[in-house]
């Protein structure tokens, strides 16, 4: 049995990878300086809850196999210098999972939007036809209690690629560690300022993730975003080039109907971005033997994945969604989507600013118009959050300044979010809750019951 250590086990991706190898029936240990929900109940309930917080080199012996460091841990942790010591080789967890799926064909889809909700697509079709296939995915879909799976029987490994970095000894972004066969690019929009300082920098690492592909793979690159076309259209590889955009579709009641040479398609998703990702997942799973025919009956299901466009509820007249958008392009095109889906009711759009670059003053520009097309925009920031990020305080007026709207509301007290995504309403309306943190712990079921009232 193989003896696998985690050095911050605690964190999204790290988590599920340690159930995933325990499924597999390797042996998992961990340690980590904090564990937030889900991830302290999940490792919890299979036993693999480290008995206390904090490094303990002790933990390091040389009947481990591997360890694998988390983005969370720095290059000092004890633990590490223990492994290095008595020569275990570590790995961040995309360079493991690469490992681990060495001989299987491997998809990996990149984008600084719809990555997650593409990737979540192929998955669901994947599984609805039947297909065994490993996965990498960074939100939690309906039917599954992992997110991450190992298997070795399965051919197929479906990969979400962030362009995050690895880890403390691989501070390279994630996705140039996964060699796809296949790949996919979504879109590109400058993202993490805190690690690429400037857009010509973050572009570049997705032309380095083209540069990724095995000899003889494929690329699929949405041709609708200027970028991303430049990148697919200049790359010297030998990748077959495969373009996607919008695909042929029409809205009958807030309903988006596909529409197919094997006839209409109800969707239960909608916006043109999420289309796009749709088209993306389409062309993937061709590359992978999955035909029209199976494909559409599959996508004709897919509810979308968690906190992208998920409704909350949808009261007669009155809706409530939920969304990771954070970033300037995330947030324009999610606010387009439910405002063509619902061109007849009263848009009200609440936004977080959480990530580190949302909050740094150098970013805030890059959110000039994106929230235009709502009737009322609302901005919540926590003051604590910004402290812990070392940044300067944010004053209002600077922020109504970025998004080039003199009426928008700024507020910084989770409380006054309620009485104030409640106000003036009058008629039919949709919110939109938009944030990649929680609002500074709002509780977004009272206030869906509260809206819809």
């Amino acid at each position: 049995m193989r003896t696998v250590h985690f050095i911050a086990i605690g964190g999204s991706a790290m988590h599920n990878l340690a159930i995933a190898l325990h499924q597999k029936g390797y042996e998992i240990t961990g340690s980590d300086d904090e564990i937030f929900e889900p991830s302290r109940s999940r490792l919890d309930r299979l036993e693999l809850l480290p008995d206390k917080l904090g490094w303990d080199p002790l933990r390091i012996h040389s009947g481990i196999d591997a360890v694998i460091l988390g983005m969370h841990a720095r290059a000092d942790n004890p633990e590490l210098l223990r492994a290095q010591e008595l020569g275990i080789p570590v790995f961040s967890y995309p360079a493991y999972f690469h490992e681990q799926t060495r001989d299987k064909t491997r998809v990996v889809i990149g984008g600084s939007h719809g990555k997650t909700t593409i990737t979540s697509m192929i998955v669901h079709v994947l599984r609805h036809a039947g297909v065994e296939f490993d996965y990498l995915v960074g939100a939690q879909l309906e039917g599954f209690d992992c997110m991450v799976k190992l298997s070795d029987t399965s051919r197929v490994a479906i990969i979400e690629g962030d362009e995050y970095l690895a880890s403390a000894l691989q501070p390279v972004p994630k996705f140039h560690l996964y060699h796809p066969d296949i790949a996919l690019i979504s879109g590109i929009a400058w993202d993490h300022i805190n690690v690429f300082k400037t857009y010509d920098s973050y572009v570049d690492q997705f032309r380095k993730f083209i540069a990724c592909i095995e000899p003889g793979g494929k690329l699929v690159y949405c041709a609708e975003d200027s970028e991303v076309k430049a990148l697919a259209e200049a790359s010297e590889g030998g990748e077959v080039r495969i373009p996607y955009g919008v695909p042929p579709h029409r809205i009958d009641d807030g309903v988006t109907v596909l529409l197919t040479a094997q006839g209409e398609v109800p969707l239960k998703i909608f916006g043109r971005h999420n289309l796009m990702n749709l088209e993306g997942a389409r062309h993937v799973c061709h590359q992978l033997g999955i035909g029209d025919a199976v494909f559409h009956e599959a996508i004709s299901t897919f509810t979308g994945a968690a906190k992208r466009l998920e409704r909350l509820s949808d009261a007669p007249g009155r809706a409530v969604f939920k969304d990771f958008a954070h970033s300037p392009s995330k947030l324009k095109a999610t606010l387009e989507a439910v405002r063509e889906q619902f061109p007849d009711r009263r848009l009200v759009a609440c936004m977080e600013l959480h990530t580190y670059s949302s909050l740094s003053e150098g970013f805030l520009d890059q959110y000039v118009g994106t929230m235009d097309v709502a009737d009322r925009a609302i901005v919540f920031y926590d003051p604590h959050a910004v402290q812990l990020k070392r940044l300067p305080p944010i004053p209002p007026e600077r922020i109504r300044t970025a998004f080039a709207r003199p009426d928008l509301e700024v507020i910084t007290d989770p409380v006054a979010v309620m009485g104030a995504v409640r106000s003036g309403l009058g008629g039919p309306a949709v919110l939109l809750m938009m944030s990649s943190g929680n609002f500074g712990g709002l509780d977004l079921q009272a206030l869906t019951e509260a809206f819809i009232a």
